[in-house]
């Protein structure tokens, strides 16, 4: 039986931009950073929001024996064009959240709207995954 969940992936083009991205701007916690010889040098990259269990694993696409190379460049496409799903994040304040973001250089591509079911704003990483940012009305 399933127990919880712990890592989401999240596919990245340069793993340093996107440990930067998602550090200094996004305000998470480094949670592992290693790299593995014996399997071609593969990095484990973790991060997470801090007080929370669920980690976001930021890991370039890979090549043979995973994906063919075609496979892996149209991933890579996919997910420079925001197309290849995103994360969601809650906060209690939408606006002060979205402030707050921009002003460590996170770029928008939707400021806080009001929406049935709350506000919510939209951004991208370096590698073009979408994110929103959700203040949720209480049910």
């Amino acid at each position: 039986m399933l127990k919880q969940l712990t890592h989401v992936n999240v596919w990245v083009h340069d793993q340093d931009e996107a440990l930067a991205f998602y550090t200094d701007k996004l305000g998470m916690e480094l949670r592992a950073d290693v790299t593995v010889p014996e399997m071609g040098n593969f990095r484990w990259l973790t991060v997470g929001v801090p007080g929370q269990d669920v980690a976001i694993a930021l890991l370039p696409v890979p090549g043979p024996p995973v994906f063919d190379e075609e496979t892996r460049a149209a991933i890579d496409t996919i997910v420079a064009k925001g197309a290849a799903g995103g994360l969601f994040f809650s906060t209690d304040n939408c606006q002060s959240t979205f402030e707050e973001l921009k002003a460590r250089g996170v770029e928008f591509s939707q400021e806080p709207t009001e929406q049935p079911y709350g506000i919510d704003a939209g951004f991208r990483d370096p590698s073009g995954n979408q994110m929103r940012l959700a203040q949720t009305q209480e049910q």
